[in-house]
């Protein structure tokens, strides 16, 4: 008996089960090897009182399958819901975000018809930490966290990725010009990691002309790899421009587990129409067959779609006001198509994989093995944040300086990233959350005895001090930024 791979599926939200139906329809024609474990999440595990979307024997199955299909889903509004796409790629450590975005001229509308660009997003750190406070009643935050191990696995598999798909090139895009610490530390180690593949080439772009340049020239790009955020909003916006958001697939690869579906959402406007585009999830599926060691069927499906495409076989998204298929209705063209070539496109083939790199790309042993680094961490200051809507900003500075003591200076007050005090412009506008930089006048070490006395002065004068942030030095380098006017 041949072995079948078990995979798991959700159909999801709004369009999920009928592009999901179209998709599993042509699988089982084109004779893929898998055996389905169908779960349900998504907006029904939501409403019954599960925040997270996902119930318990969910993610049994995904333990026990490590493979994972998914339809779109739809996240109620309000209610105190989470992602269930972040909290899936978060806690299976879904690591990488893999977008492919090629162009199907002359058959499908588009004005870059050279385009065919990777762009591979770090999926679990970033803005999408998801960590977030409100500190006053004007002020909200959001931590960016960028580590160095995670960089490294994400930039590592970005090359490993061009190196296994013949790719020439890697560009990077951050903005460190203005984060110079966590788009700095990703830039940092991109350049690291570069010298182990001195064959590829490689660049860097600041996210917003790089973006532009997507937008004007995406032919000139081959691979890029960038932070959470930035590569969300670009792979859609490189979609895009391929002709329709609803052709794109995209694999989420961790060491154990995978997990690959269409990049659009559940699009409920539609739902229950027979009209969505099943492709991108069908690139979804043919990504993961290749991940599971079935490439001959997945370049099978490809060349059937690319031959339904040439023969003029779309969905309404794709024709653009001619001629259009239903969901089902496209996927029976696929059907009846397997086993032709493409003429005016090239043919896909994709190459075998080994049994053993089934779950192909995964991170560097030496990253997630790598030895604690030897550094020398030393105290010189810490950022105090006040909530006051009533004093000014020199009546707070005098009042700071009073109770700084003997170890400490008070170098500064921004609002906003503004500086406020000393020396502030009046015309600046401030809210009601104060960041006070008090610098060491003397070496602490490692010791947080000073600075708990100094909230304590603080407290005593009637400040509400509502978080801190300690200012240290490693290896004699500062890991903070600067104030402004320093």
């Amino acid at each position: 008996m041949t072995y079948k791979q078990p995979v798991t599926i959700a159909r999801g939200d709004g369009i999920g089960p009928e592009i999901m139906d179209a998709t599993l329809r042509i699988l089982e024609c084109a004779g893929a090897m898998i055996q389905p474990e169908f779960i349900d999440i998504g907006e029904s595990v939501y409403l019954s009182g599960n925040t997270s979307g996902i119930p318990e024997e969910a993610w049994e199955s995904l333990r026990r399958t490590k493979v994972f299909l998914k339809g779109p889903i739809t996240t109620p509004q309000g209610g105190g819901y989470k992602s269930l796409n972040v909290t899936i790629r978060k806690t299976l450590g879904l690591y990488a975000n893999v977008r492919p975005n090629v162009s199907y001229a002359p058959f499908v509308e588009t004005k870059h018809p050279n385009m065919n660009l990777v762009i591979i997003r770090e999926n679990e750190e970033d803005l999408y930490a998801g960590i977030e406070h409100q500190q006053t009643p004007e002020v909200v935050q959001c931590l960016k966290l960028i580590t160095r191990p995670g960089t490294e696995k994400i930039v590592r598999y970005a090359f490993e990725y061009a190196r296994k798909n013949n790719r020439k090139k890697v560009t990077c895009f951050t903005k460190d010009n203005i984060m110079k610490l966590t788009d700095g530390l990703f830039h940092k180690v991109f350049k690291e990691v570069a010298k182990d593949y001195p064959e590829i080439a490689t660049e860097h772009w600041i996210i917003d002309i790089g973006m532009a340049k997507i937008a004007d020239a995406p032919q000139d790009f081959d691979v890029i790899v960038m932070p959470n955020l930035y590569g969300d909003i670009a792979s859609d916006v490189a979609a895009q421009l391929t002709g329709s958001v609803g052709l794109a697939g995209s694999a989420n690869i961790g060491d154990q587990i995978a997990m690959f579906e269409a990049i659009h959402g559940s699009a409920p406007d539609i739902a229950g129409k027979g009209i969505a585009n099943p492709s991108g999830l069908i690139h979804g599926a043919i990504m993961m067959l290749v991940h599971i060691g079935q490439p001959e069927v997945a370049a099978r499906i490809h060349n059937a779609w690319l031959k339904t495409l040439e023969d003029g076989i779309h969905t309404v998204d794709i024709a653009k006001g001619g001629r259009s298929v239903g969901t089902m209705e496209f996927a029976e063209a696929v059907i009846q198509r397997l086993g032709q070539q493409p003429i005016t496109y090239t043919p896909i083939k994709y190459k075998a994989v080994a049994s053993k790199e089934a779950t192909q790309f995964q991170s560097d042993p030496a990253v997630k093995n790598r030895p604690k680094p030897d550094v020398v961490r030393e105290l010189v200051g810490v950022d105090v944040f006040l909530f006051n809507n009533e004093l000014t900003p020199n009546e707070i500075g005098k009042k700071l300086e009073e109770v700084a003591g003997p170890h400490f200076n008070l170098a500064l007050i921004t609002n906003r990233g503004v500086k406020v005090y000393p020396q502030g412009f009046p015309e600046t506008f401030t809210t009601d959350h104060w960041r006070c930089r008090f610098e060491c006048n003397e070496v602490l070490g490692n010791s947080n005895k000073e600075i708990v006395e100094l909230l304590n002065r603080i407290y005593q004068i009637d400040l509400d001090f509502i978080k801190i942030e300690n200012l240290y030095k490693f290896n004699g380098e500062r890991g903070y930024s600067l104030g402004q006017g320093q």
